[in-house]
């Protein structure tokens, strides 16, 4: 069995002006002189935190964590202003490569779950010759069917308690609209922050962890989070439907390791199955007994055997 990596600190970190009013907080450990590997956090708005370093060997990595636009220590944030038109896909890919040049980077590996996921891939496929590697876990693509199963009834049919207190802040109309709706009223918008935070945080986990229920019912880490996650969400991520499957080919050349829950409720493993047939030169672990989250029995030991894997590669 593999265990995460011991406690590490910064040995770097800063901001990074991206443009359009936002900075991005950005942070280097690790070897100095290691391999570069960029861990790519979900949400939209789940921020990074110190655990996120201790995925790679830091003998042997190095660690680079970012902050997304809107959250976290990067600035705007969403607590104080809402998202705008400046925080797409497409300018969180433009800041990686950013993040990539200032930090005097040639090419990097991507690591990143969930949401990380589909920004990890979003980057790949526009830019493949800066990508030596990519981990993933609990893959999301961000298609109307994934949206459909979390956020329109699928998943609720697994736990319909859960899904009764999430659903019953919308008790009319689409889901997705209705919460956006709410986290536009300051009267409403923390409760119904909270509660769309909690709906995700009740399932992801195979089994109840109410201390993990608990860190996302955290008001601070909910409004980001419900609030960036209704803005990619609405919009489909400024992605065609289909459009990073159908682009998978793009990929070809970089080793991919992709590692799924055989019982994520959040994001369906037919979705990293379907990834891993369209994706030349990638190897899908599915792990029985486990679900989306990192801390389910046997997802961190394949992570962590990706990472080990690849950094001498």
């Amino acid at each position: 069995m593999r265990f995460f990596y011991p406690p590490l600190s910064a040995v770097e970190q800063g901001m990074l002006d991206v443009g359009d009013g936002h900075s991005v907080y950005w942070e280097v450990s690790g070897n100095p002189d290691g391999k570069p590997v960029v861990f790519v956090h979900g949400g939209p708005g789940g921020g990074t935190a110190p655990l996120q370093r201790r995925h790679f060997d830091p003998a042997a990595y190095r660690i680079v964590l970012f902050d997304q636009r809107g959250c976290g220590r990067s600035t705007p944030h969403v607590a104080t202003r809402d998202p705008d038109e400046n925080n797409t896909t497409w300018h969180l890919v433009a800041d990686m490569e950013a993040l990539r040049e200032h930090l005097g980077i040639d090419r990097w590996q991507l690591f990143g779950g969930s949401w990380g996921a589909t920004l990890a891939l979003t980057y790949a496929q526009t830019h493949p010759e800066r990508v030596t590697e990519i981990v993933l876990r609990g893959v999301f693509l961000l298609r109307r069917s994934e949206l459909d199963w979390l956020y329109r009834g699928g998943a609720g049919a697994l736990f319909p308690e859960e899904w009764a207190t999430f659903a019953a802040q919308v008790p009319d109309g689409d889901i997705l609209e209705g919460y956006r709706e709410l986290l536009n009223d300051p009267a409403r918008a923390v409760d119904a922050a909270v509660a769309w935070s909690n709906w995700e945080g009740s399932i992801v986990s195979l089994t109840p962890n109410p201390g993990l229920v608990a860190s996302y019912g955290d008001p601070t880490f909910a409004v980001a989070f419900a609030k960036l996650a209704l803005h990619y969400f609405t919009n489909a991520g400024w992605l065609a439907e289909d459009q990073l499957l159908r682009d998978a080919g793009k990929l070809a050349g970089i080793p991919g390791r992709i590692v799924q829950g055989r019982y994520d409720v959040v994001c369906p493993p037919v979705t990293a199955w379907e990834l891993h047939r369209a994706w030349p030169g990638s190897a899908l672990t599915i792990v029985p007994g486990a679900g989306h989250a990192v801390t389910d029995l046997g997802i961190l030991d394949a992570l962590i055997a990706a990472t080990d894997e690849f950094r001498q590669r």
